[in-house]
């Protein structure tokens, strides 16, 4: 006999049952259940707003050398400049004829010309306006101090960093495994880079704020005080990354701050067990409004122990746009969220300025 319940398309209430039941428990992908957004378990208790204050200032307190990431590694080329810009100060980056990056003053020494408009040739700039070659090695131009980690490209501002500079930046530890595939999203929004940090140490509005994205979400720990250990100084989340309808996959991620503009998620059990999220928040200096701008720079770099994930690493060109749009649906949100927390601090300073 057919049902009105097969009939429509839905499993009957017990056969939905039955198969929850006897999912294996070793699948990556999990059937869940889940109660309406509004009659989730409430979290404004939890999330103290002076919490996440002092967990702020415990990452601004750590050293960065004076180091900033400008730009995914694989979108400064060799055939063409980019231009960038850091603590309101013009930038221009490209790669010699040996792939090495380079990044240096955006503007012409000679008369001020836009780099990023120059022409690459035989691994040097050459300005547009008077053919001025610019390049390491030519008097009038120096190069910045730069790196480049294989998926995020740096650059190090002492001047406008202010703190004692190091050789190299803190790349926050990534996964082990080779076989990784990553992609980069990047957003600018209206805030200050503690605007940014502040949203990612706030886990608590994930299954409220991005419903699309995550469900079954707890804070199973979290810093407590000012005074925290470097070693207890993370927040640790159960959650649920929504698939399909009641089909997701769960983890457990720890979040932690390895330098004042980054927040570094792990995935550390669940598939994908070494995955990362890198959230870098880069200061661009003072929009024609005159408050600031920040750039949202988001590397993804998922790995896996399953075989398949072999086959997944060879089609990365492929999967990378999907990765990179998805990351930007989370940010185009918080994002929201980091430019109401600006301004309402604005105001409030203003408010109390008047």
């Amino acid at each position: 006999m057919i049902t009105r319940a097969t009939r429509s398309g839905r499993f009957p209430v017990d056969l939905r049952r039955q198969v929850v039941e006897r999912w294996p428990a070793k699948w990556p992908v999990q059937p869940f259940r889940e109660p309406a957004w509004a009659r989730q378990e409430p979290t404004y208790g939890e999330c103290r707003p002076a919490l996440i204050d002092a967990a702020v200032k415990r990452a601004d307190a750590r050293p960065a050398g004076n180091w900033f990431v400008v730009a995914a590694s694989r979108e400064i080329g060799k055939d063409k400049p980019s231009g960038l810009r850091v603590g309101g100060r013009e930038l221009v980056a490209w790669r010699d004829e040996g792939g090495d990056l380079t990044i240096g003053p955006g503007a012409c020494p000679h008369l001020g010309a836009p780099l990023d408009q120059a022409r690459v040739h035989c691994g040097e700039l050459v300005c547009r306006w008077h053919g001025l070659r610019v390049g390491p090695e030519r008097p009038g131009w120096s190069p910045l101090p730069s790196y480049d980690d294989g998926v995020l490209a740096w650059v190090r501002l002492d001047s406008f960093g202010g703190e004692s500079p190091t050789e190299r930046p803190i790349v926050p530890d990534r996964p082990r495994n080779t076989m990784t595939v990553d992609a980069v999203a990047t957003l600018t929004g209206t805030c200050e880079p503690t605007d940014i940090v502040a949203n990612r140490l706030d886990p608590w509005h994930g299954a409220w704020f991005h419903p699309y994205s995550f469900t079954r979400l707890r804070v199973l720990s979290a810093p407590q005080g000012n005074d925290v250990a470097d070693a207890d100084d993370k927040f640790v989340v159960e959650v649920t990354f929504r698939l399909a309808g009641k089909l997701g996959v769960p983890v457990i991620a720890e979040f932690t701050c390895p330098e004042p503009r980054t927040v570094l998620m792990t995935i550390v059990d669940g598939e994908g067990a070494g995955s990362v999220v890198e959230t870098h928040a880069t200061p661009l200096g003072n929009g024609p409004d005159g408050h600031p701008r920040t750039v949202v720079i988001e590397a993804t770099i998922a790995t896996s122990d399953r075989p398949g994930f072999a086959k997944a690493t060879r089609i990365a060109p492929a999967l990378r746009p999907l990765m990179r749009r998805a990351a930007a649906r989370l940010w185009r949100d918080d994002l929201a969220y980091a430019e109401r927390r600006y301004a309402l601090r604005v105001g409030s300073a203003a408010d109390g300025r008047a």
